[in-house]
């Protein structure tokens, strides 16, 4: 069999069973940052009724959406509050059970003005979509309330957030409307879909470092045929060539399991034998070496 017709035979394979397998669902942890200076800090009843606000809008829209005490309870301390993005991108990173593909990162912003009779309060929430594992920004965010509301005059700190409630949960309406769109059409390129189970990859691209140890350069040029005819490809690009090393960036809208189900394919197909090892984003394919046996090459 020709090196061309079984690329065919296999590229053909690779995308036909897209509709035997369930595209992966985005998981979403919707996660605040209360560091910046004039955010409302994170033990605030108004910063968690905006949280619940917005996972409750993308759940009944479909999406897959994780309570961060629930999934990081055993791992990390709770109740910390002035939390910047290092930190909660890392909280974001670290999370294995379920791994989280996007971050819905917001912060509250409150402002006051006083004279002798009254109180007026401003509010806004602003924050942004993150591919976790990436780093991409997916997009931005702003809800501002329409008007100043006025509370009294004395009102202190207690006051003014007992007051925050019903405005930020308005808002926080307002700004899930807005999500579920973006999130939509990152994830199904606007076919109003929302969030459900598709059959093949979805249009999240995201990026994979995929490391080839032990693979000759000869090895490559074979492997890269078939990496850039799976479903799903985007683009690549080498950031490390070495003798018998390769990592490359692949782009690529494909789920993570199927991914792993085409590798195993094309390494079948070339009779080339590696282990597969996959942490966060990162693809290792280390090839054994099998003393006295040649790695048969199809015939071009």
């Amino acid at each position: 069999m020709s090196r061309l017709f079984s690329l065919l035979l296999l590229a053909l394979s690779l995308n036909l069973s897209t509709a035997a397998y369930a595209a992966n669902n985005a998981n979403i942890l919707v996660i605040g940052n209360d560091a910046n200076n004039g955010s409302v800090p994170r033990n605030n009843s108004a910063f968690n009724r905006v949280i619940a606000t917005l996972a409750n809008k993308m759940h009944d829209n479909n999406f897959d959406v994780y309570d961060e005490t629930a999934i990081t309870l055993d791992g990390f301390d709770q109740n910390r509050i002035n939390r910047t993005d290092a930190e909660i991108i890392d909280i974001a990173r670290s999370i294995k059970r379920p791994p989280i593909d996007i971050a819905v990162i917001f912060s509250i912003y409150v402002e006051t003005q006083a004279s002798e009779y009254t109180t007026k309060v401003s509010a806004r929430i602003e924050g942004r979509l993150l591919n976790v594992q990436t780093g991409r920004r997916l997009g931005n965010f702003e809800i501002d309330h329409a008007t100043p509301w006025n509370v009294p005059s004395k009102c202190a700190l207690n006051c003014i957030v007992a007051n925050l409630n019903d405005e930020t949960r308005h808002m926080a309406n307002d700004l899930s409307a807005v999500l579920v769109e973006k999130l939509a059409w990152i994830t199904d390129g606007g076919k109003k879909n929302s969030g459900l189970e598709l059959s093949g990859t979805n249009h999240l691209s995201t990026g994979y470092s995929i490391i080839f140890d032990g693979f000759t350069s000869e090895h490559f040029s074979d492997i890269e045929e078939y990496l850039v005819v799976f479903s799903g490809y985007d683009s690549y690009r080498p950031t490390e060539i070495r003798y018998t090393r390769t990592e490359i960036w692949y782009k690529s809208s494909i789920g993570t399991a199927k991914l792993l189900r085409n590798m195993k394919k094309m390494l079948a197909e070339l009779n080339l034998n590696a282990t597969i090892n996959f942490e966060g984003n990162t693809f290792t394919v280390k090839k054994i070496t099998l003393r006295g046996k040649i790695n048969h090459q199809v015939a071009e």
